[in-house]
């Protein structure tokens, strides 16, 4: 079955056995599945703990093995990939990864967690030990999540992202919680942050694995800005800004976001005002502009009179002045 179908199925039951195609979420959840998916997915969530429990583990080759099809890191530590790397040079695997048959491709694997490892193994020209588990998405998702989620190696941006993406394929929030093992709140200040950050952003900033969720908070504030935005653009293209470390990248970016906030705060144009009195002080005006904005205030004893008539004379006003700015331009 094509990826598409797969995303918009319903969560199948446990057997591995995929739910009709004909049957879409919004259908099933009208037959009244709605009622019992939090149980649903407690029960996702509990099964993607026991997946490598008394499972056997297989040799496969990593060429025949693809990455998952939701991402859940920014980037890649070098410090700890090498060490990773030598670990397994220098001895076995020993933790195996886990796969499921790849949905689209009957002769390929897909992976559900374990990217480094599969990449260790490639390097190195050898085999992955591996579970390999037929299950659906949902279940692939919380198993993804969960696992990372336990190792608690991921950075809130990390963790915000991969919620991002599986929001962006449709998956039930109750799905998403559960993955990345957050309550309601969370999830939604994880996407705020996610969702109106741009994400070439973000990406370019990096995992950030010392900065938590307030500061990214306090960035997605200011970086939401439009000129914030163009800003910050041109500065992760210079070589300066990607010669830094992912830590100092963001506190690079937010500097320059205070900075430039003050700076326009301090440079901000006071409006326009002046003074304008005719009839020998029987009319007096205030006129004022600021930007595309323009006032006039009357006072004194020929203001109401002289206000209703300008407003009668709009239109004619307005007449005049389009053709002598006609004239003008000619």
């Amino acid at each position: 079955m094509a990826r598409k179908g797969l995303l918009s199925a319903v969560m199948g039951d446990q057997t591995g056995q995929e739910a009709p195609a004909t049957e879409n979420r919004s259908s099933y959840a009208l037959k009244g599945a709605s009622r019992n998916m939090k149980a649903s997915i407690d029960s996702l969530a509990e099964d993607a703990k026991k997946l490598m429990e008394g499972e056997t583990i297989v040799e496969i080759d990593p060429q025949l093995i693809d990455g998952s099809f939701v991402a859940d890191r920014l980037e890649s530590d070098a410090q700890e990939y090498d060490e990773l790397k030598q670990s397994i040079a220098s001895g076995r695997q020993e933790t195996p990864v886990l796969l499921r048959p790849h949905p689209e491709d009957a002769n390929r694997y897909m992976i559900v967690f374990g990217h480094r490892r599969v990449r260790v193994a490639m390097e190195l020209g050898r085999t992955v030990r591996a579970v390999v588990k037929d299950i659906d998405h949902e279940a692939h998702v919380l198993a993804q999540g969960q696992e990372n989620t336990a190792r608690a190696d991921l950075s809130f941006i990390e963790k915000a992202m991969f919620a991002k993406r599986l929001a962006d394929l449709q998956f039930d929030r109750e799905v998403i919680q559960s993955a990345l093992t957050v309550d309601a709140t969370l999830l939604s200040r994880m996407l705020s942050v996610s969702q109106k950050i741009a994400p070439q952003i973000i990406e370019a900033v990096g995992a950030a694995k010392s900065v938590g969720r307030d500061r990214w908070e306090e960035f997605k504030k200011l970086a939401i800005v439009p000129d914030n935005t163009r800003r910050l653009m041109e500065i992760i293209q210079t070589p300066e800004f990607t010669a830094l470390d992912t830590d100092k990248r963001f506190e690079r970016l937010l500097r320059e976001l205070k900075t430039s906030g003050n700076a326009s705060h301090r440079t901000k144009p006071k409006p326009q005002k002046e003074t304008w009195t005719a009839g020998e002080g029987r009319i007096k005006g205030v006129i004022g502009r600021s930007g595309k904005a323009f006032n006039i205030s009357l006072t004194a004893e020929d203001a109401g009179g002289f206000g209703e008539y300008l407003s009668k004379n709009l239109d004619q006003l307005y007449k005049e002045f389009s053709r002598n700015r006609t004239r003008s331009e000619k």
